[in-house]
């Protein structure tokens, strides 16, 4: 290609540099296939714009390109959820029910979508330093049966207890609070500015504007006013988590007993 090293380094690092024909000789220096050319080629044009506004049709692809090629280089994550426990958190089972509970997810496609949110999940266990501010009423929610909810509780009360989680519950008491809005995830990087991810039932948002992520970031500061701190929220999920197992256990009970051959005729 002839690049001194800036140029190089500026191109490697987003900042831009080179035209849309240099872009396409270097992807043919590389040897990248066709289909991946014509993508790359066709966001060369929209590079300038800040923000990505993804429309997706009738639902969101199987895997969200774009998001996890953020996840794989982010550094920190702050993750808020109203009535949801957050993808990040979630056991097999849990994400498997909120899927299939989906009005528009194929269900032929379960299994694979499944695999793709925890592959997800995988991307952030690394050393990514992560916040999850959730509120209280997430955690009432009884996605899938008693076993389902009891084992969620269990898992969140296993994850505050890894060094790079921390997880702030917002008291339902509380009332109206700063994220009435909705969902949303913050990514910081070491070389990139943050952004915002933000899902609808049919399009991903993608937020990179300054005064935007700083609105965000002022969510988030309200919203660790709002919710207990992490010990406070710790205990609130054991207490919940004591208060399930009762039905929990009667919910085994009653299985087991319904499976249980009958005994043999005297």
């Amino acid at each position: 290609m002839d690049w001194d090293e800036a140029k190089v380094s500026d191109v490697v690092n987003g900042k831009g540099g080179a035209t849309q024909l240099e872009v396409a000789v270097l992807l043919g220096v590389c040897r990248v296939n066709a289909e991946e050319v014509v993508h790359l080629l066709s966001l060369y044009g929209e590079t300038h714009i800040r923000g990505w506004w993804q429309q997706h049709g009738r639902c969101a692809p199987i895997r969200l390109r774009t998001v996890v090629e953020h996840l794989k280089v982010a550094k920190t994550l702050i993750s808020w959820h109203t009535h949801l426990v957050p993808l990040f958190l979630q056991t097999t089972d849990y994400l498997r029910e909120v899927l299939r509970a989906s009005a528009t997810t194929p269900a032929d496609e379960l299994a694979e979508r499944v695999q793709a949110q925890l592959a997800m999940q995988a991307l952030v266990r690394r050393n990514v330093k992560c916040m999850f501010v959730i509120h209280e009423l997430a955690l009432h929610l009884r996605v899938g049966g008693a076993e389902v909810h009891a084992g969620q509780l269990l898992h969140l009360m296993f994850m505050a207890n890894r060094p790079n989680v921390r997880i702030r519950i917002v008291p339902a008491a509380r009332g109206a609070h700063a994220g009435l809005a909705g969902p949303f995830t913050q990514l910081t990087f070491a070389k990139y500015e943050s952004l915002v991810w933000a899902e609808t039932e049919s399009s991903t948002l993608l937020a990179e504007a300054k005064d935007a992520i700083n609105g965000y970031e002022t969510v988030v500061r309200a919203l660790e006013a709002q919710s207990l701190g992490e010990a406070e929220s710790t205990a609130l999920i054991t207490r919940l988590y004591e208060a399930v197992q009762p039905s929990h256990n009667q919910a085994v009970a009653a299985e087991t007993r319904s499976t249980k051959p009958f005994p043999p005729l005297a």
